[in-house]
């Protein structure tokens, strides 16, 4: 799907007369914009820009993936991508301010500001349009749905939220928090709307289609679910709704890909849902590889860029042996010679991290001290200028075929929501309303893919299982911070939280002689992180308190 996000406007030069003439000639009224389909959709191509908004600011210090166990940024300069998601992983109560939280993790103003250019769109394709009936209820199921993603953006961050719709006349300076369930109930309406009006993708046009509205549902309402959970109310009907909404998906042809490395990053696959895609001939692009290709890319030709973020030795470590089961680990959390058993590890692994001597572009990685992409000692040098501090460069979404010295900005399409995460989604769904059977049937279809045993377990077990696959299936798409605190676990102790714990990489050293390396466990932390449950609900930004007297501090940040 490319999405376009402007529409052309003429501009026409003003003749003199004897009156003053009010008519603006350097815009389009909405009534022209909003009269024909054609137009119409330019409109909306719009608001689609907002699907790739959300999904790289999800966080402002950097990827979500940070302040979790998968990803570490190593510089110590104190900025975004630096420093700063270490802060926020460390979880220093005086440290995470109401306003210091709303400015990394926030997004409160900006969401709003997008919902009511939706509510504003609603509005005029209601008075203004006159195409079709039929492209008239399209439209509206395409805002509809943008809607709905931005204020499943909102929800997840403050659990209650303020709702408007195209009634831009009940819009007023004071207005009141609607309930949790309020807001759940809002966003799967207009998903549903979404689901039932618009086509499906081989009659959409690359237009937002049917499959990603039933797509959405199944990841939104888990998070439903788990809020109901959470306040001790019924959650069955959101985790129905996502069994029925995975069905629907599954009904309209989306599949597994063959390759896992090709479920992401190909255009148009059949696993693929939603995904933004770029080009470089229309001046829309990325700047994700400049940020995540490995140092070496640029060191070789003197330049610098890349390896902003790495993967930790705990990612690493989440993989099982291509065979089933896992590794033990233990020689390398100290000093060795052996070489890592990165080659015994299953599929995913390979498509996902870059390790010593792992094939790239035209050369192999060194991420070791004094190699092309090299090691940068945590705490000790301020900027690794593309040096690695764990010993990994993160593979997965970064593209191997772009030149980088010749271009700066990258145009591999960025993967929203593939069917991975549908069947993901529907297993969890199921495993809550007691359907063990089946939910473990679905995590063995992602296990498959990739050519590991079957497991045959339930209960916690199976649960710990669902857990894994989420994890190595779904690493660096910006969901784990997110299931970990949907969940409710992410103050409990490390693994199965984010609290009482270190990441760690390896730092690796080459004989000068023998060409033999050395393998040091060394930590990547000044402190263990930490994860204080007022973290589970973000703050009201101060903005939003000052100007409206029907709200209030949620109470953990009061």
């Amino acid at each position: 799907m490319k999405y376009i996000a402007a529409v052309a406007v003429s501009v026409t030069a003003v003749s003199c007369s004897d009156f003053l003439d009010m008519t603006p000639r350097d815009s389009v009224s909405d009534k022209v914009i909003w009269e024909s389909t054609k137009n119409a959709e330019m409109a909306v191509n719009y608001l689609y820009s907002y699907t790739y908004d959300v999904l790289m600011n999800q966080c402002l210090a950097g990827l979500t993936e940070s302040l979790t166990d998968m990803m570490k940024y190593g510089s110590y300069n104190y900025n975004s991508l630096c420093f700063i998601p270490s802060e926020i992983a460390y979880g220093d109560e005086t440290t995470l301010t109401t306003s210091y939280v709303d400015t990394y993790l926030g997004y409160w103003s900006s969401w709003y500001g997008a919902i009511r250019r939706c509510n504003e769109a609603l509005y005029n394709l209601d008075n203004y349009g006159k195409m079709s009936s039929e492209d008239k209820i399209r439209l509206e199921g395409e805002i509809r749905f943008m809607r709905a993603y931005l204020y499943f953006d909102l929800v997840k961050r403050y659990k209650e939220v303020i709702l408007y719709d195209r009634n831009l006349a009940a819009i007023s300076k004071d207005k009141a928090l609607s309930t949790e369930k309020e807001c759940w109930d809002f966003i799967l309406e207009d998903l549903n709307y979404a689901a039932a009006n618009l086509p499906a993708r081989a009659d959409a046009g690359g237009r937002i289609d049917k499959g990603m509205a039933y797509a959405f549902i199944t990841r939104s309402m888990l998070y439903a679910a788990n809020g109901m959970e959470a306040s001790s109310q019924d959650p069955k009907s959101y985790y129905e709704a996502v069994i029925d909404a995975a069905e629907e998906v599954a009904a309209l042809g989306y599949d597994l890909t063959a390759s896992y490395a090709d479920s992401y990053s190909t255009v148009g696959n059949p696993e693929v849902i939603l995904q933004y895609l770029f080009s470089r001939s229309d001046d829309v692009t990325h700047s994700f590889d400049y940020y995540y290709t490995p140092g070496g890319d640029y060191s070789i030709y003197l330049q610098k860029g890349g390896g902003y973020g790495t993967p930790t030795q705990e990612m690493v470590e989440s993989y099982e042996l291509a065979t089933g089961g896992f590794p033990d680990w233990s020689e390398w959390h100290g000093e060795t010679v052996s070489t890592p058993p990165y080659e015994l590890l299953e599929p995913r692994f390979q498509a996902t991290i870059l390790y010593n001597g792992a094939p790239w572009k035209d050369r192999t990685i060194e991420p070791y001290v004094g190699g092309a992409d090299g090691y940068c000692e945590w705490n000790v040098d301020p900027e690794p200028n593309g040096r690695t501090t764990t010993g990994y460069y993160l593979r997965k979404i970064v593209d191997e075929s772009h030149d980088v010295i010749k271009y700066s900005n990258g145009t591999q399409p960025l993967s929203i929501i593939r069917y991975a995460e549908v069947l993901l989604n529907q297993a969890e769904a199921l495993f809550k309303t007691g359907n063990e059977i089946e939910a473990e049937r679905l995590v063995n279809r992602i296990r498959a893919r990739v050519n590991l045993p079957a497991v045959s377990v339930e209960g916690n077990a199976l649960w710990a299982a669902l857990r894994q696959e989420r994890k190595v299936e779904l690493s660096y798409e910006g969901l784990w911070y997110w299931d970990l605190r949907r969940w409710g676990v992410a103050h409990k102790a490390y693994p199965e939280g984010l609290t009482g714990y270190q990441v760690h990489g390896l730092k690796i050293t080459k004989d000068a002689e023998t060409g033999e390396f050395t393998y040091t466990y060394v930590t990547v932390d000044d402190r263990n992180r930490n994860f204080p449950q007022k973290l589970y609900r973000f703050p009201l930004p101060e903005s939003e308190l000052r100007s409206n007297s029907l709200v209030h501090q949620f109470p953990e940040w009061k």
